[in-house]
């Protein structure tokens, strides 16, 4: 069987680490994606002589994201353990993973909708006002809106660092194709193992971002 005799001998496990890594992605990005949306909408919406400017939520959440962003994964996931084992019972498997991403990218997520929205053009807003509509109407129905195509191509961005994420993961046994390369690749110097969950891990990058990218043109081309 060759380089990837040890692929081929347990594919039960292989697909099963394929089907891990699938979900902690898409869980962690839907889950991600909306809290960071949130956070961003609101980040954006405070800002001093925005729509609904206040100094101190503003403040509080930048100097929160500002915090938790920048920290490495692997050390997040230590640090946040505690919390797991709150929430969920315990610190290790794909469930806690899952949720430790989230929270992770969710920060992330909340400074490119950021990005995204302060760079929309002013005058749209300001035409808006001065058609009299409500600030919520030109925050949701406006601001988000012209924001989409870069909104879009930054959740693109964002998928990416999930997967790596979730690779990551496998560090502290948190299952998926990360903990399959380790456990069943380098730990027994079975390099086929590795170079397989490698091209998995890329083919679902290139999916992705393609997918991203092409949903992206179709926005801006509204």
């Amino acid at each position: 069987m060759g380089f990837f005799e040890g692929v081929t001998s347990r594919p039960d496990v292989f697909v099963e680490a394929i089907g891990q890594t699938l979900f902690i992605v898409l869980v962690s990005m839907a889950v991600s994606g909306v809290v960071g949306l949130g956070l961003g909408v609101a980040l954006y919406a405070t800002r001093p002589g925005n729509l609904f400017a206040n100094r101190l939520v503003f403040a509080v959440l930048g100097l929160l994201i500002n915090v938790i962003r920048p920290i490495p994964f692997v050390i997040f996931l230590l640090a946040i353990g505690p919390l797991q084992i709150l929430v969920l019972g315990t610190f290790l498997g794909t469930g806690a993973v899952t949720f430790a991403i989230a929270i992770a990218a969710g920060f992330a997520v909340a400074r490119i909708v950021e990005q995204s929205l302060v760079g929309v053009d002013p005058g749209v807003v300001e035409a808006a006002r001065a058609m009299g509509a409500s600030r919520s109407a030109i925050l949701f129905g406006v601001v988000v809106r012209e924001g989409l195509g870069p909104l879009v191509l930054g959740y693109t961005f964002i998928f990416v660092g999930i997967v790596d994420m979730s690779a990551q993961a496998g560090l502290v046994g948190g299952g998926g194709l990360g903990n399959y390369a380790i456990t069943y690749g380098s730990q027994q110097y079975d390099w086929g193992v590795v170079y397989a969950a490698l091209v998995v891990i890329v083919a679902i990058v290139i999916a992705g971002q393609a997918l991203g990218n092409r949903l992206a043109r179709a926005v801006m081309r509204r």
